[in-house]
């Protein structure tokens, strides 16, 4: 059916207006980080400056700021660590709960997803006691642990639902052909829930990349402070520099953005793209 025109133009006017609302935050930010300290501070707010300041980016990563940079590289070793390891695991457990029938199942898929109605503050003393008595406090092993504990219960159920839309047909068809189960798996399941695990991948790396509660109370080393907790040691008691905390905040958003479009074109593709016949 032939869409008309004014509702081709409607949804079009409609993803425009969802995209400005979404871009507006980032935009400001980006625009308050290159204008000077006056007019960041004026009370009429101006949209441009005719004297944009980009010093302050340099600024962020110079000597006095150095661990910034220190910081953006933990947050990206914990990030990508969680990720990794989360989309692994998560895969499996996907995986085994969509294909297998496990005895008690649909309590076991209850109990995963009841991790996730707990606030984080509940986890914080048990997981510390946990991780003190193992020795990962003070440590990217222990944060990317501890991140584990809220990313992969969700993981799983995403996960899990994208394995139930992919026919056991295509896998049985490997598996005749001389597959074992987890080559089929590996091979045949894992390509085709492709957009399953890049939203599993960009869910746990934002959810790494922006924790800040865990990373303040597990890790005490100035070396090892994740960029969140990097980023408010900007904001001082007597004053703050807007500007500067602007420019911080831009870069920290960057890797972000760019994680995401890495991955975004599997979001994009088809779950199956034939099936099986005869």
């Amino acid at each position: 059916m032939k869409r008309r025109p004014g509702a081709t133009a409607a949804i079009y006017a409609a993803a425009v207006a969802v995209g400005l609302f979404a871009l507006a935050p980032f935009v400001w930010m980006l625009l308050t980080s290159i204008k000077p300290e006056g007019e960041i501070l004026r009370r009429t707010p101006s949209l441009w400056t005719a004297h944009p300041q980009f010093g302050r980016y340099s600024d962020v990563l110079k000597a006095d700021h150095a661990a910034f940079a220190r910081a953006l590289r933990n947050s990206l070793i914990v990030a990508t660590g969680t990720t990794v390891a989360g989309v692994a695991v998560a895969a499996l457990a996907g995986y085994a709960l969509a294909r297998f029938d496990l005895p008690l199942r649909r309590y076991l898929l209850l109990m995963v997803m009841a991790v996730q109605m707990f606030p984080l503050v509940v986890l914080i003393i048990p997981l510390f006691v946990v991780m003190k008595a193992l020795g990962l406090l003070d440590s990217w092993l222990g944060l990317i642990v501890a991140y584990l504990s809220f990313t992969t219960p969700l993981a799983v159920w995403l996960l899990r639902s994208f394995f139930e839309t992919i026919p056991k047909d295509l896998e049985e068809a490997a598996m005749t052909d001389g597959a074992s189960r987890f080559g089929a798996m590996v091979r045949v399941i894992f390509p085709l829930a492709g957009p399953g695990l890049a939203a599993t991948a960009i869910f746990s790396f934002i959810a790494a990349w922006n924790e800040f509660l865990f990373a303040l109370t597990f890790v005490k080393k100035e070396n090892l402070r994740t960029l969140p907790v990097a980023l408010s040691a900007f904001v001082g008691q007597q004053q703050a520099d807007w500007g500067l905390i602007m420019a911080a905040s831009v870069m920290f958003t960057v890797p972000v953005v760019l994680f995401f479009l890495v991955v975004h074109r599997r979001l994009t593709t088809g779950m199956v793209a034939g099936s099986v016949t005869g």
